[in-house]
């Protein structure tokens, strides 16, 4: 399995057709200055050796330069060794709250870096469990089916943002639906949801997904994010504080008693982020504590990267662009 920093890679595809419009804008800019400074035959007469087909060529090297660059940002890696491995543990979905609410700071650095850091610490410490991730905030979506490939369950929570589901809002009943479908259907039981959220704002239907989770037998753990006082949020843009339609300035509150309710209906347990690694150990206690199953999974290890490869092909390609020049050659 392929795998890679999608952050990176995305940036330098957006990136990409921004260079393409300054090129564009910058032969229309050469053309009307040329009209601008005199007779137009006269001037292209006086520049006859300079190659439009040339000054096309060495963009087109600093273009694929910069592409590959990204490439070999993202690191690109591939797996040399696939290994067979059999262990006890359970099925454990995380399901991460990526709404703008969540950047909030009335814990530091905000919500969502919080709820990050424990993810990532309670992935490290699953490992005998397979992981799978869902984010959500006015939709959800599976991110990552349930794996042992740890290392690529972090990749996708580290680079997991508002930006990462477009539409906003919080369906808590949704993501908890989609976790319930990522399980097998065969067996009622080895499997725990854990929901990290604020729970501002969640959907109706959020109490009648966790009472088919608890119908399937899965346990649902909910983390609240946040504090009941609430905080202010920031405009990431003007940095200014968020106001409604209004002109009230918004006020983004953690709502645990709808998270505890939830917990409660799916037979899990309802706890407070304020101590991460007490929050982790916790979860854990809840985890270990379930009846385990024999999982039977591909480990991909000793991961081959490619990112030398793609940095010295687009150092390779400067270095062409560098000499060559935009003049034409003289004929002899």
């Amino acid at each position: 399995m392929l795998r890679f920093e999608h952050s990176w890679f995305l940036l330098s595809l957006v990136l990409a057709p921004v260079l393409i419009l300054l090129y564009l804008l910058l032969v229309r800019w050469k053309k009307k200055t040329i009209r601008k400074i005199g007779d137009e035959k006269l001037i292209r007469q006086l520049i006859a050796d300079y190659s439009p087909k040339r000054f096309l060529f060495k963009f087109i090297l600093v273009l694929a330069a910069f592409i590959l660059t990204g490439l070999g940002v993202a690191n690109l890696q591939y797996p040399k060794q696939v290994e067979q491995i059999q262990r006890q543990g359970v099925d454990v979905i995380l399901v991460l709250d990526v709404s703008k609410s969540m950047l909030a700071r009335d814990v530091r650095p905000n919500r969502l870096e919080r709820a990050k850091q424990l993810v990532n610490k309670l992935v490290d410490k699953l490992r005998n469990d397979r992981v799978g991730l869902v984010l959500f905030a006015g939709r959800a979506y599976l991110q990552m089916p349930l794996t042992t490939d740890h290392s690529s369950a972090k990749i996708y929570v580290n680079s997991a943002s508002p930006e990462s589901v477009p539409t906003q809002g919080t369906v808590i009943g949704e993501a908890l639906t989609i976790s319930n479908n990522a399980f097998g259907q065969k067996e009622k039981k080895y499997k725990s949801v854990v929901l990290i959220t604020d729970g501002e704002d969640h959907d109706e239907k959020a109490m009648e997904a966790a009472g088919i989770l608890a119908e399937n037998g899965v346990l649902l753990h909910t983390i609240g994010v946040g504090s009941p006082e609430g905080s202010t949020l920031i405009d990431p843009v003007t940095q200014e504080q968020k106001k409604d339609a209004q002109g009230n300035v918004v006020i983004s509150r953690l709502n645990e008693p709808m998270l505890q309710e939830l917990a409660k209906a799916a037979n899990g347990t309802y706890q407070h982020l304020e101590n991460t690694d007490q929050a982790v150990n916790n979860i854990l206690e809840q985890i270990n504590g379930m009846e385990q199953k024999s999982i039977s999974d591909q480990s991909f290890i000793n991961y081959r990267s490619f990112f030398q490869w793609f940095i010295a092909l687009a150092l390779a390609l400067l270095l062409l662009d560098f000499f060559i020049s935009e003049r034409k050659r003289k004929m002899a």
